[in-house]
């Protein structure tokens, strides 16, 4: 196969350019506080790169992914899954509280508390779907508005009901799972490593798992009958209507399927980690993973490689505080890095549209 060096070159601007335009920004920003951009970025790479800052970034790197791949499933169909962010949340606190509640054989008992969580997020994502499908309510503000009611409806439910108090401190959570519902980690990686280099951290045992979703993720989209129609009702509604698409069923089902995988993002640190659901369970994850997913073009090999980036800056740049610099930097960090993406993507694709047009408008003038 003959390589096209403009193809090529079009491939790597994109990405090439927003790098450096995101690096520009941040230096900009980290000069306009008198500090060196220079000291910063080494001091983050250096953190960063420890062993026990590359596996908690692969750590929060699974939740960024699974929760991604739900945003990226509604973005295929044309829809705006904004609600992420409150399925997971309610998906974690039914499922710790119910998962709790019994005991079943080690792997029969991760799958129950696996399927209370897809059900739940799933659930909580038809809403939206049928609103959209029976009044027309746009799913962005249907989706907003129902993170709000799942923020103040989990923190009910957990204060009132679902949780009981910790001896001797301030913290509440719900029971600690049994041994059965725990996933254990995956030491027989990190075994062979020094625990003065890992800390005591390992691997979460749903990064597998994480990766045969975005498998999936990739076969339905791409090989199965759901997916093409899937991206059809995305790319050109009334056309696929036209058809034989049932949009109105397709809406309703993608809403499902996102809000489903969605219940399993916020669950790898509670199943490896804290084993319950408590005061300090990570809020901001699914808006963190609407920019992983537009970053990764809603790609799974895209969106991997944006989720590992994304949780690696947000590790590394906690080293910022031992030079004088706030943590807070790596906001204005990820923002560049999606805006300078978005425009690039952008730019760039008109550009490629533009040589297509004057290709097709030479092949026709010598025809």
């Amino acid at each position: 196969m003959k390589l096209n060096p403009k193809k090529i070159g079009l491939a790597l601007a994109a990405p090439l350019s927003a790098a450096l335009v995101s690096i520009l920004i941040s230096s900009l920003a980290l000069l306009a506080t008198k500090k060196s951009p220079i000291l910063a970025f080494k001091t983050m790479w250096q953190f960063g790169a420890t062993t026990s800052s590359v596996i908690e970034a692969l750590n929060l790197s699974t939740s960024y992914y699974i929760a991604a791949l739900a945003i990226a499933i509604a973005f295929r169909a044309g829809l705006f899954n904004i609600g992420v962010e409150g399925q997971l949340r309610l998906a974690a606190l039914f499922a710790m509280y119910f998962g709790a509640m019994f005991s079943l054989p080690p792997v029969l008992h991760v799958l129950a508390i696996f399927i209370i969580a897809m059900t739940v997020g799933g659930l909580w994502a038809a809403i939206a779907g049928v609103l959209k499908v029976k009044r027309g309510v746009n799913e962005v503000i249907s989706t907003i508005m129902l993170n709000s009611i799942a923020g103040a409806l989990s923190s009910y439910l957990f204060s009132q009901y679902f949780s009981v108090k910790i001896v001797g401190s301030n913290n509440m959570s719900t029971k600690t799972l049994p041994a059965s519902g725990q996933m254990p980690d995956l030491t027989v990686i990190t075994n062979h490593l020094s625990k003065s280099a890992t800390q005591g951290s390992s691997i979460f045992g749903m990064l597998p798992i994480a990766i045969v979703l975005g498998v999936a993720y990739w076969w339905i989209i791409n090989r199965t009958r759901f997916g093409f129609e899937l991206r059809a009702s995305g790319i050109n509604p009334i056309a696929a209507r036209v058809s034989g698409v049932n949009s109105k069923r397709m809406i309703v089902i993608t809403m499902i399927s996102s809000g489903a995988i969605a219940g399993l993002s916020g669950l790898p640190t509670l199943l490896a980690d804290t084993h319950a659901y408590n005061m300090g369970f990570r809020a901001g994850l699914g808006f963190s993973a609407i920019a992983v997913a537009l970053l990764g073009r809603n790609g799974a090999v895209g969106m991997a490689f944006a989720s590992l980036l994304f949780s690696f800056l947000e590790v590394s740049s906690r080293s910022l505080e031992l030079i004088d610099i706030a943590p807070e930097t790596y906001f204005i960090m990820q923002g560049a890095i999606l805006l300078s993406s978005v425009v690039a993507y952008e730019v760039v694709s008109r550009y490629r549209v533009k040589i297509v047009s004057n290709d097709l408008a030479k092949a026709v003038a010598h025809a």
